[in-house]
């Protein structure tokens, strides 16, 4: 079997485990002594954040924080982060909270950078050039946003959630210290971490698609050499230790095997894409304000059981049923396997079986498969023919909660 291509864009330094947070000092350092914290507000009482600010400041930085960070990042909060990093004039951003942080942090150095609107960005490769230098520290075990091209605004224009990509938007250093995760409550950890799931599971499955070297290259190339392993090795990671992370929030042990997980996932689709769940979710998740976790974990198993009619795809899915314990002898028992487990998670950690629980309408489906299927990266990058009709019978069973094998739309 020949091995594909593959590209990987990632932070030049990423540090991973209890107590990393220690070297946040010399990270950003490189970049400069004026810092903006942009950070999630919950953090801001936090005794971890007020030691790392303490510490920072006793290191001889100047440290400006901004916490108006609002839940899916609606476009015109933005312009306002802009204005208060301008006035501070820093030299570095430090980034810590979920993906809703990260991510504006992310698009105020851009914005302070190259100017606005927003809108400027949609798409790949539209960033200009470099950004302020960022340091990624994240607070959730999900996004995976420290160490992805990408940040998702909402955009009330396009009735949906809008995608910016370019490797300009990398972090320049990943501070991944579990410690920060201890305090997330059950939902967070729940809808980051089954999120977390699904990009390891969508870029394991994601469709091989051309690679030409000329010119310049797309920000999310499909399945890619370097990263099938890290994939599967974090869905072994996340499948058994979520539902602990979730009911026994304290435990440690299970807080860092999610933030490992969590933080392969990353790593792997940001240089694969992820693809159905993700290009459906946008549309839902504006629709019904419900966490970005929430819908591409409820609507996985459906965009799977979708894909079971490529041959192809029923293997790489079997491989994802065996890293989450299937023993089953063939790649049809394996990929059936791997649905089952997906749906028994999510009833564990609490994610809705159908999208009726979340107040979706058969009469929005329609719709909500057309926005979608204006995704076209994310489409392209899907294992299967996803045209709207498609997308339509995905929902139709999401919508209902029926995991049978699915009609031909």
């Amino acid at each position: 079997m020949d091995i594909p291509a593959g590209t990987l864009r990632l932070p030049a330094r990423v540090h991973f485990g209890y107590g990393s947070r220690a070297q946040l000092g010399e990270v950003l350092g490189l970049g400069g002594r004026r810092v903006l914290a942009v950070v999630d507000p919950f953090l801001i009482e936090t005794p971890i954040f007020g030691e790392t600010v303490a510490g920072l400041t006793a290191a001889g930085f100047d440290v400006a924080v901004y916490s108006d960070i609002r839940p899916e990042l609606p476009t015109e909060s933005l312009d306002d982060a802009a204005a208060f990093a301008r006035e501070h004039e820093p030299d570095v951003i430090l980034a810590a909270g979920g993906g809703s942080a990260l991510d504006a942090a992310k698009l105020v150095g851009l914005l302070v950078t190259h100017g606005g609107p927003l809108s400027r960005y949609y798409g790949e490769n539209l960033v200009p050039g470099p950004v302020l230098p960022l340091v990624a520290v994240p607070t959730t075990a999900g996004t995976g946003s420290e160490v992805t091209p990408v940040a998702v605004v909402s955009d009330p224009e396009r009735e949906t959630k809008v995608g910016i990509s370019s490797p300009y938007l990398i972090p320049v250093a990943a501070i991944v210290d579990p410690e920060f995760t201890l305090g997330a409550p059950r939902s967070v950890t729940a809808f980051a971490g089954i999120d977390a799931l699904v990009h390891a599971v969508e870029s394991f499955t994601a469709a091989r698609l051309e690679q030409s070297w000329d010119g310049g290259l797309p920000v999310f190339t499909g399945r890619n050499a370097f990263t099938d392993a890290m994939a599967l090795r974090a869905v072994e990671r996340l499948g058994p230790s979520l539902p602990v992370a979730v009911g026994e929030p304290g435990d440690r042990r299970a807080r860092e095997e999610v933030a490992f997980g969590s933080l392969l996932a990353g790593v792997c689709f940001g240089a694969t894409g992820t693809h159905l769940s993700h290009a459906l979710q946008y549309p839902i998740g504006a629709f019904t304000k419900t966490p970005h976790g929430l819908g591409t974990g409820l609507l996985l198993p459906y965009v799977l059981q979708a894909c079971l009619s490529e041959p192809e795809v029923v293997e790489r899915i079997a491989a994802v049923g065996a890293a989450l314990g299937s023993t089953a002898a063939t790649d049809d028992g394996r990929a059936g396997d791997a649905i089952s487990s997906i749906v028994a998670l999510n009833r564990v950690i609490g994610v809705p079986a159908s999208l009726q629980e979340i107040g979706i309408t058969r009469e929005q489906l329609p719709q909500l498969a057309e926005l979608a299927s204006r995704s076209t990266r994310l489409i392209a990058i899907a294992p299967i023919p996803a045209p709207s009709a498609t997308l339509l019978d995905i929902l139709e069973h999401a919508y209902t909660g029926d995991l049978t094998e699915r009609s031909d739309p």
